[in-house]
């Protein structure tokens, strides 16, 4: 069961709610799409799953017929009532929280976990950075987010995405956008396509320079994207430390990949 746009309409009139800009609300509404993302996220028997922003469930039963284990979280208190109602009778439990400020260790506990999610738009990426940061229970990740927003968290070098979230999500894990998501399948429908992301921890960070160091450096890089790096990280990194990273100081920011910018960081520490 999940779903459809008429049951989502209905149910938000039964609370007399809306859904929230301000909350990034834009339910799924379409049975093919959740059952999509709950096939691609690759889940079932014996797995665990956290969702963030499960609204009233749509994904939620997608990813419970599964057979995996799933929490969900959800901050709108006028939802959390039709969520328990929708999803609790199939096993699901179900948090009122907000995830960016949630005690993940004491949810989460020991153990691997799985991140399936519609994320909302307004905190999808300051997100993934955290979770990646500060949650290694969470090995992979399947997020819908904005295209832009996903094409950045996947970018490579030589990518016109490639940023500094892209440097952080590749210094934590391997990222690829596995498939596009129309306005359609959504209510209220956005004006943007949506991207689905497939994100796996990498078991141990892609350099072992100082993790500090090493991001002070990127956001200054970035900061100052189309200067050289001479100039964007003058104040922080010295000619000498150019030439034993093996790094032009005539390149730009989005000409390093994650191991280069863990040498500057190495040898500037």
């Amino acid at each position: 069961m999940t779903l459809t746009r008429a049951q989502v309409a209905s149910l938000l009139a039964r609370v007399d709610r809306h859904p929230s800009r301000a909350l990034g609300q834009n339910f799924v509404v379409d049975a093919n799409t959740v059952r999509r993302i709950a096939r691609l996220a690759a889940v079932g028997p014996g797995d665990r799953v956290v969702e963030i922003g499960a609204g009233l469930g749509s994904l939620t039963l997608a990813l419970a017929e599964t057979g995996a284990s799933v929490t969900a979280v959800e901050i709108d208190r006028h939802l959390v009532p039709l969520l328990r109602e929708n999803v609790e009778p199939v096993g699901v439990t179900v948090v009122e929280a907000d995830a960016m400020a949630l005690d993940w260790g004491a949810l989460l506990g020991d153990g691997r976990w799985s991140l399936v999610a519609n994320l909302p738009y307004n905190v999808a990426t300051p997100l993934v950075a955290d979770l990646l940061d500060g949650v290694p229970a969470i090995e992979r990740m399947l997020v819908m987010v904005q295209k832009e927003v996903g094409e950045r968290l996947a970018a490579g070098v030589g990518d016109d995405a490639y940023g500094a979230v892209s440097v952080k999500v590749s210094y934590w894990a391997t990222a690829k956008v596995v498939g596009l998501v129309p306005p359609t399948v959504f209510l209220p429908r956005p004006n943007v396509d949506s991207a689905l992301v497939a994100i796996e921890r990498r078991a141990q960070p892609a350099t072992d320079a100082p993790r500090d160091r090493l991001f002070t450096l990127v956001r200054a890089g970035f900061g100052q994207r189309r200067k050289m790096l001479r100039r964007s990280l003058g104040e922080l990194v010295t000619p000498e430390v150019f030439d034993s990273a093996g790094v032009r100081p005539e390149a730009r920011a989005e000409e390093l990949d994650v191991e280069a910018w863990g040498r500057l960081a190495s040898c500037s520490s």
